[in-house]
């Protein structure tokens, strides 16, 4: 059976950004995730593990260093379609930072990748 995951606010912190002063100490950032899922049966290994999705994205937060959210978003969609029942991912990041230096609602970027 094919289903969507749908994985929304999750928070962490990273040093990122293309602006000078951005990545010298972490910020936050929100991901929400719409996963689509090969469901193989009525069990946990059968699909894609939403906790282990979540540290995937935390860690990609925390580990990599990025100066765009796009690209950010893209590899964070990487490691999503790492879980083999996870044929595709859109991956929405979120700035808050951003947002509220620009006085503005919000800044995000999406991206969508397929399993390769």
């Amino acid at each position: 059976m094919n289903a969507r995951l749908f994985l929304t606010g999750i928070r962490a912190e990273g040093a990122h950004g293309a602006r000078p002063g951005e990545k010298d100490s972490p910020q936050p950032f929100v991901v929400d995730l719409d996963l689509e899922v090969d469901v193989g049966g009525d069990a946990i290994g059968e699909t894609a593990d939403y906790r282990g999705v979540t540290d995937a994205v935390r860690d990609v937060i925390r580990d990599g260093s990025f100066d765009l959210i796009e690209t950010m978003a893209a590899e964070i969609a990487a490691a999503c379609l790492a879980f083999g029942s996870v044929t595709r991912a859109t991956v929405v990041v979120h700035k808050p930072n951003a947002a509220s230096r620009l006085e503005i609602d919000g800044v995000a970027a999406a991206v969508t990748r397929p399993v390769d």
